[in-house]
């Protein structure tokens, strides 16, 4: 299952290094399957990349709408955590969390890879150029060696940005924010390493209006859905 819904929520952070196994079990036993369950949400996918100095860790969530992330119900999950949520969030370091407008995508299926590239605006140009040029990056992109899909994110930090119980328990954190984001993904990380180079210099070719980009690339570490959860709770 591709990234499926009109909008994502996009997350990069690092975990203090003595919780890093404990986050890894309490993200795949009870965080994202809690996310999952909320109406609305789509599909997960957990990210990682240890050979990178800062944000190591990334998470991606589709939505049906971008209303999804400030909907009543993902609030209540955010202003009501768990035990064990209390005890994993102070060790959240460096988290970057934004919510995006899926505006453009190419291709079908799963990478066992993504790259992320966030972007700020170019001068002079804003959401309407982003917009208007985002499919026609998304087919070139597609083409790139190793590529086997592009989802491209317009960010509303104005979503993202509600303050909330979870928010608090994490360390004060000031992370620079974009203005847009590219999604890749592709056959493995080596293969994306190695058409990094490719990629950005098609976005820089394009008309899509930004710039400035900051790339890191992830293995898939975990992926869950919402069918996925619908099933297991059939079977219980």
């Amino acid at each position: 299952m591709a990234l499926t819904g009109n909008a994502f929520l996009a997350l990069w952070h690092d975990i203090d290094p003595p919780s890093q196994t404990e986050y890894m079990e309490w993200h795949t036993r009870e965080h994202m399957p809690e996310r999952l369950s909320i109406p609305g949400f789509t599909i997960g996918k957990r990210l990682i990349n240890h050979s990178v100095p800062r944000y190591r860790y990334g998470t991606v969530y589709g939505g049906e709408t971008i209303e999804v992330f400030r909907s009543p119900a993902y609030l209540e999950r955010l202003n009501n955590p768990t035990d064990w949520s209390n005890k994993v969030q102070p060790t959240f370091r460096n988290f970057l969390r934004v919510a995006c407008d899926r505006i453009a995508s190419a291709g079908v299926g799963e990478g066992g890879a993504m790259a992320t590239i966030r972007l700020d605006f170019s001068d002079g140009a804003g959401p309407d150029t982003v917009r208007s040029n985002a499919q026609s990056l998304a087919d070139t992109l597609l083409e790139v060696t190793g590529a086997c899909g592009v989802h491209i994110g317009l960010a509303r930090t104005e979503v993202s940005g509600v303050k909330t119980k979870e928010t608090e328990l994490r360390p004060g954190m000031a992370e620079k924010e974009f203005d847009v984001v590219v999604l890749i993904e592709g056959s493995g990380a080596p293969e994306l390493e190695a058409s990094i180079p490719e990629m950005l210099a098609v976005i820089a070719a394009s008309d899509i209006g930004a710039t400035n980009p900051q790339t890191i690339v992830y293995n898939l570490a975990y992926q869950l859905t919402s069918a996925d959860m619908a099933g297991a709770g059939a079977a219980q």
